[in-house]
């Protein structure tokens, strides 16, 4: 089975992924890794030199790269899933997982790492956590579609641990 994790960046897709996949030992993908692999160049060069209508094209043309693969965890880029008919094919494909987070703690998180992230990289903080909200509002809608909306209300949570138990709930884990 392939998993899907989807939210807004920052949200903690690929720490997430990482863990979920090594407890139940299926290899873990990165979208943004492999797209950045797949053009030799950085997501913020690609934004940079062919603009975000290339990019989001790129995208979707990777994403669907995974249909082939076997069982594993995928962690999408923030705006996969807004895009195109791209949230309707994970879902089609496996079990796609909303990583909701707090707005406060999205941009506490995003605050040091603005520099390879190029829709936020001149951004204040107030002036982040302004953007965040803007673009939560533009995106949940897609992201609500999901097979499973987890709910982070702060950064104690057990995320993965509570994760995998609703994983095996639903599935033959």
């Amino acid at each position: 089975m392939k998993f899907f994790l989807i939210g807004f960046m920052g949200s903690g897709k690929t720490y997430v992924g990482k863990s979920i996949a090594k407890e139940l030992g299926i290899p873990f993908y990165d979208l943004d890794e492999y797209i950045e692999e797949k053009e030799g160049k950085k997501i913020a060069e690609i934004f940079q030199s062919k603009g975000e209508d290339y990019f989001r094209q790129l995208e979707r043309k990777c994403l669907r790269d995974f249909g082939i693969i076997g069982d594993a965890v995928i962690a999408c880029g923030g705006g996969t899933p807004c895009y195109f008919d791209n949230l309707d094919w994970i879902n089609e494909t496996g079990v796609s997982i909303y990583l909701q987070t707090p707005i406060k703690l999205l941009a506490e998180r995003l605050s040091g790492d603005q520099s390879y992230r190029p829709l936020i990289a001149d951004k204040s903080t107030s002036e982040l956590e302004q953007y965040i909200e803007e673009k939560l509002k533009e995106r949940t809608e897609h992201y609500l579609k999901a097979s499973i909306v987890y709910h982070q209300h702060n950064k104690e949570d057990d995320v993965v641990g509570e994760i995998l138990s609703h994983l095996s709930h639903i599935t033959d884990l």
